[in-house]
């Protein structure tokens, strides 16, 4: 779904998409917020009513990964990344490990 397909089902689906608004944290930026609402819309069809806390919790995770660095379980990771395939995130940050940072300072 792109930002054009995401666009033309919020309009189509005015219902729907003002009940997702409802989810928008106030500290969410325009940017992170549109990620993370093309996350649940890609995803909403695959959780009923009672597992919607479950969808926003792991928009939530894969939102904190994207745009702050948070690490996870890989299981875990892998899964919202795998619901998150096709999203395009234009200039994300970009985050080392601390690890990854000693190493490549040992290999100068």
């Amino acid at each position: 779904m792109s930002a054009l397909d995401v666009k033309d089902f919020i309009q189509q689906n005015r219902a729907l998409a003002e009940q997702i608004e409802t989810f928008r944290g106030y500290w969410e930026s325009d940017k992170h917020w549109e990620a993370r609402r093309e996350f649940i819309l890609r995803n909403i069809n695959d959780f009923e009513f009672p597992q919607l806390d479950q969808l926003l919790s792991m928009s939530m995770v894969w939102a904190n990964n994207v745009f702050l660095g948070c690490r996870y379980s890989a299981e875990l990771l892998d899964k919202v990344k795998e619901m998150a395939e096709g999203i395009v995130v234009e200039d994300a940050p970009v985050f080392k490990t601390r690890d990854e940072i000693v190493k490549k300072q040992q290999g100068r």
